[in-house]
């Protein structure tokens, strides 16, 4: 499912990470990934280490607990701690798919985060750069997507995607990974069809025992589909 996420972030808080990232030390990109994807990624990224990366990470991961169509959508039960990115001068990311499990780097202990979904919050307006598209290729055709500051894509993690060249300007973006309750995809797009649906005939006034009842379809669906 490819789904956009209005308003995760407000005005007012990209402002604020675009200033604080105005000062930020950034790291070659190619540090996080492996020998594939390194031939094909040239950007920059907050390292990992990073104390900014951390709040900053922080400060996402509070505003998607907030966003309940991020929830309905993607059904969180893992959330990669987000990271940052830069592209500019012509950088770009080739054609790639996300690698299958993620390391966390914990206090005491590494973690690990099944992607099954990937996520790109944007943080500067379209018209700030030119190029830097992320285009996502599925049996569809091609998705050339650039969205406004503050608005979330969210895609599956098996797409093979890019990020076409930065020819003016520099693209900023936050992107993470999440490992959904639901692992596949065709599930989580019907699970999410369904609550949207039944939020809007509630919203309409609709019979409320039929409301009651398509609720507990859903729910049952949850429960045959659901890890946790």
């Amino acid at each position: 499912m490819l789904l956009q996420i209005p308003k995760v972030l407000s005005a007012e808080a990209v402002q604020a990470v675009r200033r604080a990232l105005e000062q930020a030390d950034w790291a070659d990109g190619r540090e996080t990934v492996g020998v594939q994807g390194a031939q094909v990624k040239r950007n920059e990224q907050l390292p990992d280490s990073s104390p900014l990366k951390a709040e900053l990470g922080a400060l996402v991961q509070a505003a998607l607990d907030r966003h309940p169509l991020f929830f309905a959508a993607a059904l969180p039960v893992r959330v990669m701690p987000p990271r940052f990115n830069r592209y500019q001068n012509g950088g770009t990311y080739g054609f790639h798919i996300d690698g299958s499990v993620m390391r966390v780097q914990a206090a005491d202990r590494a973690a690990y985060v099944r992607s099954d979904i990937s996520c790109t919050l944007f943080l500067n307006e379209p018209q700030d750069y030119d190029g830097g598209e992320l285009v996502i290729s599925d049996t569809y055709g091609e998705h050339r997507i650039k969205l406004p500051a503050g608005d979330m894509v969210l895609y599956p993690s098996s797409s093979l995607h890019q990020v076409t060249p930065v020819t003016r300007g520099a693209r900023l973006a936050s992107f993470f990974w999440v490992q959904s309750m639901v692992r596949d995809d065709a599930h989580r797009r019907l699970l999410f069809e369904m609550d949207t649906t039944i939020e809007s005939l509630r919203r309409s006034g609709a019979d409320a025992a039929a409301v009651l009842r398509l609720t507990g379809v859903y729910h049952n669906l949850l429960r045959g589909w659901a890890e946790v």
